[in-house]
Formats: structure tokens, C-alpha cells, sequence
């Protein structure tokens, strides 16, 4: 998967992971997290994309976003 279209689904991911954790954040968070997230998603599922297509990267990026957002609350938040 090229890293234009892990940065697209990235978006989209990051906004689902929010919503999923029930974090209010601005879009540029929202959206950096979700293409930090679909990124480490992206490069830690490659052999799951290669099975499964394109959804797997969806569900990598979302994945990735989750625990982007996790380290970001446990350990950055608090400070």
C-alpha cells in the first residue's frame, strides 16, 4: 500500500479511532494521529494485507490509531 492511501485511510481511521475511544480532539489531531497510526498499522500488518486486500489496511490503520491515541493518553496527557 503506497503512503498517499495510508495517509487517506489514515484520516478516516483516526477519526474512527476517536470515536471509538470517546476522545474530543481537533481535526489536525485527529488527523495526524490517524496517519501516525495508519502508518505503524500499515507497516505491522503488511503480511495480513497481502491475505485479506484492502480491508486489512483499514483495519490496520484503525488498529494503529487505537494505540497511537492509548500511549498518546497514558503517557503524554498526564504530563
Amino acid at each position: 500500500m503506497s503512503v498517499v492511501a495510508l495517509i487517506v485511510i489514515g484520516a478516516a481511521a483516526g477519526f474512527l479511532a476517536t470515536r471509538l475511544m470517546r476522545i474530543e480532539a481537533d481535526i489536525p489531531t485527529t488527523m495526524l494521529v490517524g496517519i501516525v497510526g495508519a502508518l505503524v498499522g500499515g507497516l505491522i500488518l503488511r503480511a495480513l494485507l497481502t491475505v485479506m486486500g484492502w480491508l486489512s489496511g483499514f483495519v490496520g490503520a484503525v488498529l494503529g490509531a487505537l494505540l497511537v491515541l492509548w500511549l498518546w493518553q497514558t503517557y503524554i496527557r498526564r504530563r
